[in-house]
């Protein structure tokens, strides 16, 4: 698993607004779209559900509106809910990890240009490190 800083920015914005730019350079990166996308609620609206469905990426979470009737449907999506639930734990521990391990908790950084270099050194120095270091 490794770490890119996609979007930095000093101002207040609502983050959900990013799944398709990151998606986009997921693409760009690789040459193809993921199979899913393992995201936080905020990015489960309506434009970036269906710019998932349009392309075939799964975005991970609960469906939005009823449950299901048929109960096959119903315990397969719960599973799948579960899974997403766990692989997206393993992500948020990367998060912890570089506040702890990699000092992004307690910046001192004064200037704001000192600052983003601690915060692009953080991710750096995470996929820098061997295998062994990573869950």
């Amino acid at each position: 698993m490794y770490a890119y800083v996609e979007t930095l920015s000093w101002d207040a914005f609502n983050e959900g607004k990013t799944l398709i730019e990151s998606v986009e350079s997921y693409r760009k990166r690789y040459g193809y779209y993921p199979e899913v996308v393992q995201a936080d609620k905020i990015y489960r609206n309506r434009g970036n559900l269906r710019y998932c469905e349009e392309r075939d990426i799964r975005l991970s979470g609960p469906r939005l509106g009823r449950p299901p009737a048929d109960r096959e449907k119903q315990k397969d999506q719960k599973r799948l809910e579960r899974q997403d639930a766990s692989e997206r734990n393993a992500v948020e521990g990367k998060f912890g990890e570089g506040k702890r391990r990699y000092g992004l908790a307690r910046i001192m950084a004064r200037l704001k240009e000192t600052s983003e270099s601690v915060i692009y050194l953080g991710p750096a120095e995470h996929n820098k490190n061997p295998i062994k270091s990573r869950v």
